[in-house]
């Protein structure tokens, strides 16, 4: 996932993996991060939004896009843990606000899920990835 295209200043959402509980418990996710931000890039929140409000998945949207959600108007269900039922996936995804502060020598990598199951805690880390290049 990328853009070759982009500029310093500009501001980008990226969408993590939306989560898939593969497991027979129900889980409380409590905390998400990018692992690996390349200089260049910088996390300014993340955030949690139901499918429904976005009109599907935005796996890269530019901040002020013909096709991004304004999702400062949205519901943001990253203020308490979002659970997902066991065996299910999950109707809320996390994104993350990126903005670029110089040309990023690398892609942002690596997603970080924390989270409850049966009153002990997890982390899990997926593959993700996500590569702004700054227009030359």
């Amino acid at each position: 996932m990328g853009n070759e295209n982009t500029r310093v200043g500009e501001i980008w959402y990226f969408a993590l993996p939306v989560p898939y509980n593969t497991s027979s418990q129900p889980i409380e996710i409590t905390d998400v991060a990018i692992k690996r931000v390349p200089s260049g890039i910088k996390v300014l929140e993340y955030g949690a939004y139901h499918l429904e409000d976005t009109g599907g998945l935005p796996l890269l949207a530019d901040h002020g896009g013909p096709h991004t959600p304004d999702f400062g108007k949205l519901k943001n269900y990253a203020l308490k843990p979002v659970k997902v039922e066991a065996g299910k996936e999950s109707d809320i995804f996390y994104l993350a606000k990126l903005k670029i502060t110089a040309p990023p020598k690398e892609a942002a990598r690596w997603c970080r899920f924390d989270y409850r199951q049966a009153g002990q805690a997890y982390s899990q880390t997926m593959d993700c990835e996500v590569e702004l290049k700054v227009a030359k």
